[in-house]
């Protein structure tokens, strides 16, 4: 299966592996699924750290580097995924979550989050 994490699943599974639920770590070391990690992600992660975001204190191009060294594949932000972001419902705010969530559509790749509000999308998103 084809796994695209959100930005603290990201954070998590990097950093602070013990926040990771019991079935997000499951679904992560599961050899015969396949990692994503979003650009969106990545430019989250540089905005929210350069404003002093005590939750984002990661160096992007690091993290970036050893997800591609553990296997992961980047996901690049298409204009495909741009567009479509305009036929999600108004769940949430947050223009990185909702990049996310487009992109999973698009690319019919699961996103996994641990936020209740993102797991509420119709598609192929999934709360762990």
């Amino acid at each position: 299966m084809k796994l695209l994490l959100d930005t603290h699943l990201l954070l998590w599974a990097a950093g602070s592996p013990d926040r990771l639920s019991a079935a997000a770590r499951t679904l992560l070391e599961d050899p015969e699924n396949e990692l994503f990690f979003s650009a969106a992600s990545l430019w989250e992660i540089g905005i929210k750290q350069g404003l002093g975001r005590a939750d984002f204190r990661v160096d992007a191009r690091v993290l970036r580097r050893e997800l591609l060294d553990n296997g992961y594949q980047e996901l690049a932000i298409s204009g495909e995924h741009a567009v479509s972001i305009d036929c999600l419902p108004a769940i949430h705010k947050d223009p990185f979550d909702r990049i996310l969530v487009a992109q999973a559509l698009v690319e019919g790749i699961v996103l996994l989050t641990a936020d209740a509000l993102v797991a509420q999308y119709p598609g192929p998103v999934r709360l762990v």
